[in-house]
C-alpha cells in the first residue's frame, strides 16, 4: 500500500505536495497490519517532510515509544518512506523479486475503473500488487494515468464524499481483504 504526497492536487486544482500528519503514518499503519498488507509506502518529495516522517517512525520503532508501545512498533515496521513512485516501486521489486500492479483510488468517480470485486480477485491471483491513496484533494491526473488500475471510490447516500484518508484506508482495506460481505459493488 502506498499514501503519496506528491503529485496530488490543491483545493483549488493545483499539482502540489502535501505535508505529512502525524494521525495518517499511526491510523494507516495500524490499519496496514491489522489487514496483513506487507509494507506501507510513504511517498513523499519534501527533504523536511520525509524527515519528520523518519523521526515519526524512528520513536516507535527503536526510540521510547518501541519499548512503551510494542503493537504500535510492529504496525509502524511496515513504513517504507520514499521520495518518489519509482523508488517505491524498485523497493517492492527488491522485497518481491517483480514489479508490482500499481492501483490508484479516488473519491470520484472516474471512466474504466474496477470494482471491489474485479479488485479482490485482482489481488488474490497477481502479485504483488501496490495500492495507491492520495493525500490533500486526491492523486493529480497526471499520475493516475500511469497507473493499471483505479479502484471504483467509496459511496454513502450522502452527497459529501470527504473521507480523511485514514478512514478511506480502513473502508477500502475492510472491503478488499475483509473476512465478511458487507457491501455491494456499484
Amino acid at each position: 500500500m502506498a499514501l503519496l504526497h506528491y503529485p496530488v492536487l490543491g483545493k483549488t486544482g493545483e499539482t502540489i505536495a502535501s505535508a505529512i500528519t502525524n494521525l495518517d503514518l499511526h491510523d494507516i499503519a495500524r490499519a496496514s497490519k491489522t489487514y496483513g498488507v506487507q509494507s506501507f509506502q510513504v511517498i513523499i518529495p519534501l527533504d523536511d517532510q520525509r524527515r519528520i516522517a523518519q523521526e515519526i517512525c524512528e520513536h516507535w520503532t527503536s526510540g521510547p515509544g518501541s519499548r512503551s508501545n510494542p503493537h504500535r512498533k510492529t504496525s509502524f515496521d511496515l513504513i517504507q518512506i520514499s521520495p518518489d513512485i519509482e523508488s517505491a516501486l524498485n523497493h517492492i521489486c527488491q522485497q518481491t523479486g517483480s514489479f508490482p500492479q500499481t492501483i490508484a483510488t479516488s473519491a470520484n468517480i472516474i471512466d474504466g475503473s474496477i470494482s471491489y470485486t474485479t479488485c479482490r480477485q485482482l489481488i488474490q491471483s497477481i502479485e504483488p500488487n501496490l495500492l495507491i491513496f492520495g493525500t490533500a484533494w486526491g492523486i493529480a491526473p497526471e499520475f493516475m494515468d500511469q497507473c493499471d488500475y483505479i479502484l471504483k471510490p467509496i459511496q454513502s447516500q450522502s452527497s459529501y464524499n470527504h473521507l480523511s484518508v485514514r478512514s478511506a484506508v480502513s473502508i477500502v482495506l475492510d472491503r478488499l481483504v475483509g473476512t465478511f460481505e458487507r457491501f455491494t459493488d456499484h
